[in-house]
């Protein structure tokens, strides 16, 4: 009798699902991207033209369109915003501060408000997007984010002859 209690004691204890520790939990959204310095060297003169902003399940996007190939680009955090040339600090709201510099000029692309080119009220993780400006065919937007958190960086191209870099900020890591 103590035997057979034993056998099936063991024999349902093979089948209980026991729970996944965090550490080998699949990331949220499936996301991997990290945090770390992302960049591809090259220049271009094609120019950037505009920038938007949208919003998914899992992140929050930043598209800056350029009116040929985009000749490369660094994306990184960094403890503040700083302005092309001057290197004067450019206050934005949040904990954290992702500067992206696209190595394009945007010699005729002036935006209306240096200091919100997106309304990004509500965003999950944008708080601020700014235009830090354009210098020695280089043009600089900052982020203001919640935290510091996973982003990824993608070049598309089109429409036509145009392409666009993407930056996407997760809204939890």
């Amino acid at each position: 009798m103590r035997r057979a209690f034993l056998s099936v004691v063991l024999l349902l204890a093979a089948f209980v699902v026991l729970p996944v520790s965090p550490a080998s939990a699949a990331p949220y959204c499936g996301i991997t991207w990290g945090s770390l310095q992302k960049s591809a060297p090259g220049l271009s003169q094609a120019p950037v033209t505009n920038l938007r902003t949208g919003q998914h399940t899992c992140y929050d996007r930043l598209v800056i369109d350029v009116a040929g190939r985009v000749g490369g680009y660094t994306v990184r955090y960094v403890p503040h915003i700083t302005q092309d040339a001057s290197g004067a600090v450019i206050p934005t709201r949040g904990a954290a501060a992702l500067q992206i510099t696209v190595n394009d000029p945007a010699n005729s692309w002036a935006p209306a408000n240096r200091l919100e080119l997106s309304n990004v009220s509500g965003y999950a993780t944008f708080r601020q997007v700014v235009h830090a400006g354009t210098f020695e065919g280089y043009t600089t937007v900052g982020v203001g984010l919640r935290a510091r958190l996973p982003f990824r960086v993608l070049v598309l191209a089109g429409p036509g002859s145009s392409s666009r870099l993407v930056v996407d900020v997760a809204h939890r890591w």
